[in-house]
């Protein structure tokens, strides 16, 4: 019982995450006429100070002496700083221009090009079905290419800036709440000295527009950390197939939400593509299921195997314990009779 009620638990956490990921596009129109960096500087400069005031709370703190002795890890920290800066500050921008359904689209793919990265970077050996999917997808890429008259370029920045970050991410192999922590206070001198400087210039939108405004841009680090909290608690309770397929909740709200809400346009090419997307995440995830189906069956048989081995091997010894010396000899069989013929 207990279990079941964890696991429906870390399954409304993971919805909640994905579902506050997918709806933020509707958040970040309100903190204009703040500009994109700007609005990427709060976040920064605020995301911190949640976190840090969730670390003092939850007193974990044992995780930065290893990382400060470690100049691998501390390098790695540095350039996921790097890659999700490029990332946040490219889907704010897009957001806040009109580019919702683009934006939308990175995260569709970044699935595939995440594994395209672990082809090329760690060497992994591909499913005929994953091939299929991967040129699905880069058959998407061309046909919006077309489209467009020109690369989808801010899906594949995102796509590929979020795909990057993942696999540094997996180096570093730390929690979420720590990680972020330790990402943002690599961004947090630059981003207070950009509010700085916009303030010395008299252009810093900050404490300008009202006390609602100035709460709102103070609110991105909540905006930051909760989804990523929420993240964390379902990963620990539900298995990573569940975590696989609610990770299309996000794209799927952005989509609906530029499309329906903002109302961008979604010309016949558009369509084209994105339907070729999704067809390649449908192969991508009906093979992902059927494969983890296949290691559940084949460690479900090893299982059963083992115990039936380790059943006949006691009942074997029980028996042979019974009858005694002789009927040890009976038990063995015809190994055990053969050290007395070679006599």
């Amino acid at each position: 019982m207990k279990t079941e009620n964890e696991g429906r638990a870390g399954l409304l956490y993971g919805i909640g995450a994905y579902a506050m990921w997918g709806l933020v596009p509707l958040f970040w129109p309100l903190l204009k006429p703040a500009g994109a960096i700007e609005i990427l500087a709060h976040r920064m400069v605020w995301s911190l100070a949640f976190v840090g005031l969730a670390l003092l709370v939850l007193r974990r703190w044992g995780w930065m002496r290893e990382l400060v002795r470690s100049p691998r890890k501390l390098g790695l920290i540095t350039l996921a700083a790097a890659v999700i800066t490029v990332n946040w500050g490219l889907y704010i921008w897009s957001v806040n221009t009109g580019h919702v359904v683009e934006a939308s689209l990175g995260y569709f793919i970044n699935p595939l090009v995440t594994i395209a990265l672990g082809v090329l970077v760690l060497q992994e050996r591909l499913r005929p079905a994953q091939w299929a999917a991967v040129g699905i997808g880069f058959a998407a890429v061309l046909v919006l290419a077309v489209g467009y008259g020109q690369p989808p370029w801010i899906s594949l920045v995102l796509a590929f800036s979020f795909a990057l970050y993942g696999l540094v991410k997996k180096k570093v192999n730390i929690g979420g709440l720590e990680s972020l922590a330790a990402e943002t206070a690599v961004q947090f001198l630059p981003a207070l000295a950009y509010l700085v400087w916009l303030g010395g210039q008299g252009t810093l939108a900050f404490g300008s527009h009202g006390a609602g405004h100035t709460a709102l841009l103070a609110a991105t680090g909540l905006v930051t950390a909760i989804p990523l909290v929420c993240f964390g608690a379902a990963a620990i309770r539900v298995p990573l197939s569940t975590l696989g397929l609610l990770q299309y909740l996000a794209p799927t709200f952005q989509f609906l939400l530029g499309v329906l809400y903002f109302h961008e346009a979604m010309p016949p090419e558009r369509w084209a593509g994105f339907s070729l997307v999704w067809l390649a995440l449908t192969i991508l995830t009906w093979d992902a299921l059927r494969t983890n189906r296949r290691n559940r069956a084949a460690i479900a048989a090893a299982t059963a195997a083992g115990a039936a081995e380790a059943a006949g091997t006691a009942g074997a010894a029980g028996a042979a314990e019974t009858a005694g010396p002789a009927g040890a000899a009976e038990v063995a069989g015809p190994a055990g009779a053969a050290p007395t013929a070679g006599r």
